[in-house]
């Protein structure tokens, strides 16, 4: 084996997709999991879409989708496009001119998909729309809008139907000479979703993949079911953006995708609270101690660890490794800073002392 090929055997997937720009955000090729978010608010109120993209950005989203479901929102997607801080991407189905519009009209990127688009003699349009723009295409299959020949194939599995409806479009779209791709191929069930992301890794190793477990519910069982399945493909190198689809605020997907990145250290941004879970050792309340600590450090951006540990059994080596920490006994608090001890503190004054040391950080 040559050197060049020792190389690119020890790359993950996600190092050698081809790199697409959305708006000034690389995605693929190697650039960090970009984070991604949908906006909720009405399609045609300018000012609400605004505030929420604020809100998403202040959370750590750098690029944000917004759904076009009609022609007469193009024009308030024009404007949210001309005062966003970040990326719009234009999200549309079944009426190709909108998509066709919304790359005239400031779109950073465009997320359709061509079996509901109309066909791909409509999408022959957005292709050209959006080469002319020099913006990227992602292509969307979910499991509820197969094709319905490739659906109704029983030598197939689901998630060979839906790399293969990938794998399709793609083609099409290369043919054409248009390259600046992005694909998802998302079901709600997680392993179902994993292993399409597997297969669409192997079939298309050049695309850059937009990974997410879709319609995965509200915050607890989504949250769970998203870190699972994202979880395994990350680990793995597979995924170049991704999105926790959560049925809640879309600030609270900004938590749980950095949460997740940072569990797997591979991005990092804001504090990570190292807290135990309790048992009858515990002479403080520390679940409420724990929350007011997580409370008080949600704006923050350092990438530090803080332990809040509730007795001696693992307290003391927990808060001495992490950056800052506390470590309970019996109604008091012994903080630690670095390994090194602070003070000893009454158990009403822990929090407010912790937020003291960490802003000497």
């Amino acid at each position: 084996m040559c050197e060049n090929e020792a190389t690119i055997n020890d790359k993950k997937p996600n190092q050698l997709t081809h790199r697409v720009m959305v708006g000034n955000v690389p995605l693929g090729g190697g650039a960090p999991v970009v984070v991604q978010s949908m906006l909720n608010a009405p399609a045609n109120d300018v000012d609400a879409n605004l505030a929420q993209i604020r809100e998403l950005a202040a959370a750590g989203c750098e690029v944000v989708r917004m759904a076009i479901p009609r022609r007469d929102c193009l024009d308030a997607f024009q404007s949210v496009c001309e005062q966003s801080p970040l990326p719009v991407v234009a999200d549309v189905h079944f009426d190709a001119q909108i998509a066709v519009e919304a790359a005239r009209r400031g779109a950073a990127k465009l997320r359709i998909n061509p079996g509901n688009i109309g066909g791909l003699a409509k999408t022959d349009a957005v292709l050209d729309a959006a080469g002319e723009a020099g913006i990227p295409i992602r292509i969307g299959v979910n499991a509820g809008s197969l094709d319905q020949d490739l659906a109704a194939r029983r030598d197939l599995t689901l998630p060979q139907k839906l790399a293969a409806s990938a794998a399709g479009y793609v083609e099409y779209c290369e043919g054409r000479g248009f390259h600046d791709l992005v694909v998802s191929a998302k079901a709600h069930d997680v392993m179902t979703t994993v292993r399409t992301y597997r297969q669409l890794s192997r079939d298309l190793p050049h695309i850059p993949l937009h990974i997410g477990i879709t319609e995965a519910g509200t915050q607890f069982q989504g949250v769970i079911k998203s870190a699972s399945g994202l979880g395994i493909l990350l680990e793995e190198g597979i995924g170049d953006t991704m999105r926790i689809s959560l049925t809640d605020d879309p600030v609270v997907e900004m938590r749980a995708c950095w949460a997740l990145l940072s569990a797997l250290d591979l991005r990092r941004r804001g504090p990570e609270i190292i807290s135990c879970p309790t048992c009858g050792r515990c002479q403080v309340n520390l679940i409420e101690l724990a929350k007011q600590v997580e409370s008080n450090l949600m704006s923050t951006t350092k990438p530090i660890k803080v332990a809040v540990m509730g007795c001696v059994v693992n307290g003391p080596g927990e808060a001495r490794d992490a950056d800052i920490g506390v470590a309970c006994g019996a109604g008091v608090g012994v903080v630690f800073k670095h390994g090194e001890v602070q003070r000893k503190v009454e158990e009403h004054a822990i929090v407010d002392v912790l937020m003291e040391e960490i802003g000497k950080l």
